[in-house]
C-alpha cells in the first residue's frame, strides 16, 4: 500500500474491502466496546491478535514514521481507517494508552532511542501500556502525587501506589508520574516522568471490580521496585510539564472512548433504528413527538461538537488558547455520550432495566453496558468538574 499517493475515497474503499474480508467471526464471548472494558485473558488474546493483524496490513500508525513501525503518511488516513472500522463494527484496537497517549508523547518529545525501543511494540500490540497518575488519596490532584522515585546509582527505586490503572494487570509498561524531589520549593518541580516497566520485582496489581461486573481497572503497588535510570523521560523535575502534555492526548482519547466522532455517528444511526423498532401502545417510539424532539436535540448537539473537534485540528483557529477546544471537547463529548445512552435506555421503557446476560435485553444489553461504562470517561483525564474549572479559570479568565 502507498497511501501517500492514493485518493482518500480510493483508500477508503480499500480499507472497507480489507475489513469486510478480514472481520473476525463472533468469538463466542462478549467483546469490549472500549479499552476500559478489557477484563479477561480471553478478551486480551483475541484483541491482541486482531490489532496485530490490522497493523500488519498497514492500517495502524498511519502518521508514525516507517522506521518506527508506522506508515509515514498524513494522519487523515488514520481517521479514514478509524471511521471504516467503526462503520463495520469490527473489534477495537485496544492498546489505547499506548496508541493514544504514550505513543504520541514519545513521538513528540522522546529521544530516538525511546522511539526505537517502544513505538513498534505499541503498534503491534506486543507491548501493552497503562498509566500511573492518580493515587488513592489524591485522584485528580496530580500535583500532590506521593509515589516516590529515589535515584540509586543507575536505577530509580519506586515506592507508593496508583489507582484506576486501566489494563494494569496486562501491561508491560506504565507512563508513571512520581516524586523524585520531595524538598522542591514548588510541589510541581519535585515530580518526574518515567516510561516504567511493569514486569520488575516489587510491582503488584490488584483488580478492581467495576459496576458492570468487569475488571477493567487495577490498583498498582510499588514496593522497592527498581527501574533503570534511562526510564526517566526528559530531566528530573520535568514530570509535571510532561504529564500535562500527556493529558492533552488523554483528553482526546477519553472522548473517543466515550463515543468519539465516527463512533457517535454510527451509534446515532443505531439509536434511530431502535426507536423505530421499540413499540409503545402499538406504535414506534419514534412517532412520539417528545422523543423525536429529544432525538433531534441530540443529533444537533453531536453535529456541533463534531465541528468543534474539526476546528481544534486547525492551529490558526485555536491560537488564542491552544488547549481550549480539546478541553471543551473532552467535557462535551463525554457528558454527551452519557446523556445519549441514557436516552436510549429510557426509550426502551421497562426493558431498559434489563442488563447484559439477560436474554430479554435488547441488543444484548448494549445500551445499558455502554451507559454504565460512559461514567468512567467523565472521570478519566480529569473529571467533568475539573475540566469545567480549568476552562473557567484558564480559558475564560474567571476568578477562582
Amino acid at each position: 500500500m502507498n497511501a501517500a499517493v492514493k485518493d482518500l475515497e480510493e483508500f477508503r474503499r480499500e480499507v472497507a474491502s480489507w475489513l469486510e474480508a478480514n472481520k473476525p467471526d463472533d468469538p463466542g464471548f462478549l467483546l469490549p466496546q472500549t479499552f476500559m472494558e478489557v477484563g479477561s485473558e480471553q478478551q486480551l488474546d483475541f484483541l491482541r491478535e486482531w490489532q496485530h493483524k490490522v497493523w500488519s496490513a498497514g492500517y495502524l500508525g498511519m502518521a508514525w514514521a516507517k522506521e518506527h513501525g508506522g506508515q509515514g503518511v498524513d494522519a487523515i488516513y488514520q481517521s479514514v481507517v478509524d471511521q471504516e472500522m467503526r462503520r463495520q463494527a469490527v473489534p477495537i484496537c485496544f492498546n489505547v494508552i499506548g496508541l493514544g497517549w504514550a505513543g504520541p508523547l514519545i513521538n513528540d518529545i522522546g529521544t530516538e532511542e525511546e522511539k526505537q525501543r517502544y513505538l513498534k511494540g505499541i503498534l503491534s500490540a506486543e507491548d501493552i501500556w497503562c498509566q500511573g497518575f492518580s493515587e488513592p488519596d489524591h485522584g485528580s490532584d496530580l500535583g500532590n502525587a506521593r509515589t516516590r522515585a529515589e535515584r540509586d546509582g543507575d536505577e530509580y527505586v519506586i515506592n507508593g501506589s496508583k489507582i484506576w490503572t486501566t489494563m494494569g494487570n496486562y501491561a508491560k509498561y506504565m507512563i508513571l508520574l512520581a516524586r523524585s524531589n520531595p524538598e522542591a520549593e514548588r510541589k510541581y518541580d519535585g515530580l518526574s516522568f518515567f516510561l516504567a516497566p511493569m514486569t520488575v520485582a516489587g510491582v503488584e496489581t490488584r483488580p478492581i471490580r467495576k459496576l458492570t461486573g468487569e475488571y477493567g481497572f487495577t490498583e498498582t503497588f510499588f514496593t522497592d521496585a527498581r527501574i533503570p535510570a534511562d526510564c526517566l523521560m526528559g530531566s528530573e523535575g520535568e514530570g509535571w510539564k510532561i504529564a500535562m502534555k500527556t493529558l492533552q492526548y488523554e483528553r482526546g482519547a477519553e472522548a473517543g472512548a466515550a463515543g468519539g466522532l465516527a463512533f457517535v455517528r454510527i451509534v446515532i444511526d443505531d439509536l434511530v433504528n431502535q426507536l423505530r423498532d421499540v413499540k409503545r401502545d402499538g406504535r414506534p417510539v419514534l412517532d412520539d413527538p417528545l422523543m423525536r424532539d429529544q432525538l433531534v436535540s441530540l443529533i444537533m448537539e453531536e453535529k456541533a461538537i463534531t465541528l468543534g473537534d474539526r476546528r481544534s485540528g486547525i492551529p490558526a483557529l485555536t491560537s488564542d488558547y491552544p488547549m481550549s477546544l480539546p478541553l471543551s471537547n473532552k467535557l462535551r463529548w463525554t457528558e454527551y455520550a452519557r446523556r445519549m445512552r441514557q436516552f436510549a435506555i429510557n426509550a426502551q421503557g421497562a426493558d431498559g432495566a434489563l442488563f447484559v446476560g439477560d436474554d430479554r435485553a435488547r441488543e444484548g444489553g448494549f445500551w445499558q453496558r455502554a451507559y454504565l461504562n460512559s461514567f468512567s470517561a467523565t472521570i478519566g483525564g480529569g473529571t467533568s468538574q475539573v475540566q469545567a474549572n480549568i476552562i473557567a479559570e484558564h480559558v475564560l479568565g474567571l476568578p477562582k
